[in-house]
């Protein structure tokens, strides 16, 4: 699933083409990932706006539009948008040009496209379907469950260690467990939470309520750190994920214990990276420097 940086880099993209576009029409083979309204509906509702500005929050990319409309798109587990033009041929949408999005297999499950005023197309690619996609009124945004329980975006400039620390308090699940919960922090992922108690040198298993305050503010350096760079390299393309250009990001070239069960650990003196299974989630840590 597409986490904060790689949510991060398609909203960044996309915020510097699509503003002052017009919505010109709206195509979809897969109508159930309309939630709370009709396809009929929402393409009525959005053909003709102009876009306004494209913004994350979370998971979520945000897609603002005039008349105080709003396009919600969480692209789950397989879900990525891209920017290019397409035509359809043999009851499947083709790029026509000979680029990565026409070229990279994964960006072939195209379900929903957007027609735009300067003769582009937003396309969404989602393989197994699970991308959710509502219309809401811009200023009612906060009343949506998809936003008001989300804890805060551990990227923003305001968010500090004492916050961190206050988010924390109480919490009595395992570090690596909390670290993904979305009503505690926003954006964290299975990769990334692995990432960030591999630097952290903090086994995922630890109980949260255990932690001293150096391991916090370790922690939180590290959380602040791991988001930073994959955000600057554009993202894990480690298995769907890719940018609106169809490109993959960077970050799974540099990954430190993700996905990587079974090799040596890029520590000093550092163990066999190990997986366990937490859930129906997974952990990759160093048993030798990340110790219960």
């Amino acid at each position: 699933m597409p986490e904060l940086p790689e949510v991060q880099t398609i909203v960044t993209d996309l915020q510097k083409i699509l503003p002052g576009l017009k919505i010109g029409d709206v195509w979809t083979d897969w109508k159930k990932m309309l939630k709370k309204t009709s396809f009929e509906k929402f393409k009525k509702e959005v053909v003709g706006e102009k876009i306004l500005n494209v913004q994350r929050i979370g998971k979520n990319i945000l897609i603002n539009l005039s008349r105080d409309k709003s396009i919600l798109v969480h692209q789950k587990m397989t879900g990525h948008f891209l920017y290019g033009n397409w035509n359809f041929e043999n009851k499947k949408w083709i790029s026509k040009n000979d680029d990565p999005i026409r070229n990279d297999p994964q960006n072939r499950f195209i379900h929903l496209i957007f027609d735009l005023s300067n003769k582009k197309q937003l396309a969404l690619s989602d393989l197994r379907k699970f991308a959710k996609v509502l219309l809401w009124p811009t200023d009612k945004l906060n009343e949506l469950k998809d936003i008001k329980d989300l804890g805060p975006d551990p990227t923003a400039e305001d968010f500090n260690f004492n916050k961190f620390q206050e988010r924390l308090a109480g919490k009595k699940g395992k570090i690596k467990t909390v670290l993904m919960d979305q009503t505690v922090f926003a954006g964290i992922g299975n990769i990334y939470s692995d990432e960030i108690l591999w630097l952290s040198g903090i086994h995922p298993l630890k109980p949260t309520s255990s932690l001293t305050q150096e391991e916090l503010k370790t922690i939180f350096n590290s959380t602040k750190k791991i988001l930073k760079k994959a955000i600057e390299v554009r993202g894990t393309s480690d298995s769907d994920y890719r940018d609106p250009s169809g490109r993959k990001g960077q970050y799974q070239d540099i990954l430190y214990v993700y996905g990587l069960e079974g090799e040596k650990c890029q520590k000093k003196d550092g163990g066999i990276i190990t997986r366990l299974k937490i859930g129906s989630r997974s952990a990759h840590f160093c048993p030798v420097h990340q110790k219960l």
